[in-house]
C-alpha cells in the first residue's frame, strides 16, 4: 500500500487547473461547488488578457492544481479551421516570437478520447495582445507567426506552467474564422470579463439595422457552433483522465 504522502502527491499531479478568460468558456464545464468540478479540477475564470490569466493560472497552482489547460475560444487564422474546429495546440507562440510547447502526451490522449465526437487540429496558436477584428490583420499575423489560431491569454498560461515545471495544454474552439470580420461596435461593447453592454449594442444596432444585424447573426450562430465542440471537450473527467 502506497504511503499517504506518495498518495497525496500523485492526486495533486493528476488535479488539472483550468484557465477560463470568459464565464461563458467556463459555462461549458461541469462546476461543482464554485471553482471546484465534480472530477477535483480546479477552474478560474480569469477575465480577458494575459496579466489575469496568467495571476489566475499562479493561483491555480497555489490551490493545488499539478497541470494546467487553457480552455476556451480563439480566433481563426487558419482559413482550413472553420468556425466550430477544435484546436488542440501542440505550442503556442507570443508576438515576440518565444515558443512554449503543450504537453504532447496529454494532447494526443485527449485527441484519441475525442476521435469519435469531433475532429481534432494540431498547430501552433498565437497570443495576441489585442483582439484581431480585421481579415487583413488576421492574414499578417499568421504569416509572421505561423498560427493556426489566436487568444489572448494562452501563452501566460504556459509560462506559468513552464516555469512551475508542470504540464500544459491548450483547448482552444474557433468563433470566428480567418475570413471573418468582427463588428467594431461588438469590440467596443465587450468588457474586460467578457459580458456585453447589451444596450449599447442595441442602440448601435439601431442606427445601423441593415449593417450590424446581419453581422451580429453570423457571429451568433458561429459562437453557438463554438460552445457546442467545447462542450464535447468538457465531458466530466476527460481532461484528468488523459493527463500523462
Amino acid at each position: 500500500m502506497p504511503a499517504r504522502g506518495g498518495s497525496e502527491a500523485s492526486a495533486r499531479v493528476r488535479r488539472v487547473g483550468i484557465v477560463a478568460a470568459l464565464r461563458a468558456e467556463a459555462r461549458t464545464l461541469p462546476a461543482r461547488r464554485g471553482g471546484t468540478l465534480a472530477d477535483g479540477s480546479l477552474l478560474a475564470v480569469s477575465g480577458m488578457g494575459a496579466a489575469a490569466a496568467a495571476h489566475s493560472a499562479r493561483e491555480l497552482l497555489a490551490a493545488g492544481a499539478g497541470a494546467l489547460a487553457s480552455w476556451g475560444f480563439a480566433g481563426g487564422l487558419d482559413p482550413a479551421l472553420a468556425p466550430g474546429s477544435l484546436l488542440l495546440a501542440e505550442e503556442v507562440i507570443d508576438s515576440a516570437g518565444r515558443l512554449l510547447q503543450a504537453r504532447s502526451a496529454w494532447r494526443e490522449r485527449l485527441a484519441q478520447a475525442l476521435a469519435g465526437e469531433c475532429a481534432c487540429a494540431h498547430g501552433r496558436l498565437l497570443s495576441a495582445e489585442q483582439i484581431l477584428a480585421t481579415v487583413e490583420e488576421k492574414r499578417a499575423r499568421q504569416r509572421a507567426s505561423g498560427a493556426a489560431a489566436v487568444d489572448l491569454e494562452s501563452f501566460a498560461i504556459a509560462a506559468v506552467a513552464s516555469q512551475a515545471g508542470v504540464p500544459f495544454l491548450c483547448v482552444r474552439v474557433i468563433v470566428d474564422g480567418a475570413g471573418d470580420e468582427l463588428p467594431q461596435a461588438v469590440l467596443r461593447a465587450t468588457r474586460a470579463d467578457g459580458t456585453l453592454r447589451a444596450a449599447w449594442l442595441a442602440a448601435q444596432w439601431l442606427r445601423a439595422p441593415r449593417e450590424l444585424g446581419g453581422a451580429l447573426l453570423r457571429l451568433a450562430g458561429r459562437y453557438g457552433a463554438a460552445q457546442r465542440t467545447l462542450r464535447l471537450a468538457a465531458r466530466p473527467g476527460l481532461l484528468a483522465s488523459c493527463l500523462v
